[in-house]
């Protein structure tokens, strides 16, 4: 009897929305990977090339991390699996070198498929680092996911047990990055090593109704 959680996190229509291509566009660039040979391949990869990602490759990971397959209703079925179709995860994006995108911090809308720009962050480069305890690699890439999650969307219907299933989630969306980076010749490697408090801040969410869970940073290799 309590209000069903929207699909998206709201934001402000007047904020500044960049229009990422669509598949239709985007397929005819990928790689068709193999999929036995993407498996094969996969490593967590710590160094990266200083190329930039291009706007159809990011769209591409967007769409393989937390696309919408199908719209219905109050549920988006999307490309990862996700307990009762709930997916309580919102995308963060640190941009450091991403084809037509300045530097700074985005988050992805699924919805309509764009990114919001949410800020630029100074020193952004150094201070994720320190979020992350010093692990300075997660911001030597072109592009830093960050997926935090809403636990009332997940609570809303499996109360108590929501932080099990949100927590398996994780490892759904991540893996499907792994795969995905192997198709554009780019790496990844998951990380869960990080200051709640710093890494919450950071990304300018209040770590109790929003607060990250995971992050990988992705670059050429």
């Amino acid at each position: 009897g309590i209000p069903v959680p929207p699909v998206e996190k709201p934001y402000d229509s007047n904020a500044h929305r960049i229009q990422l291509p669509f598949s239709d566009k985007w397929a005819q660039k990928i790689e068709k990977k193999d999929l036995i040979a993407a498996i094969s391949n996969r490593r967590s990869r710590r160094r990266f090339s200083t190329k930039e990602l291009s706007l159809d490759e990011l769209a591409f990971l967007l769409w393989a991390t937390q696309g919408i397959r199908q719209p219905s209703g109050n549920l988006a079925y999307r490309t990862v699996p996700s307990a009762g179709a709930r997916h309580s995860f919102e995308t963060y994006l640190f941009v450091m070198r991403v084809e037509g995108l300045q530097q700074g911090l985005y988050r992805y809308l699924p919805v309509s498929n764009e990114l919001l720009f949410v800020c630029e962050v100074e020193n952004m480069e150094r201070r994720l680092a320190h979020a992350c305890l010093g692990q300075s690699f997660v911001a030597k890439g072109a592009a830093t996911f960050i997926w935090t999650t809403i636990p009332y969307r997940m609570e809303w219907r499996y109360s108590l047990a929501a932080h099990r299933v949100i927590l398996i989630d994780a490892g759904h969306v991540c893996q499907n990055l792994y795969l995905a980076c192997e198709a554009i010749q780019a790496g990844t490697c998951a990380v869960g090593a990080y200051d709640q408090e710093e890494l919450d801040k950071l990304l300018n969410i209040d770590g109790i109704d929003e607060f990250s869970v995971y992050l990988a940073p992705v670059g050429k290799i």
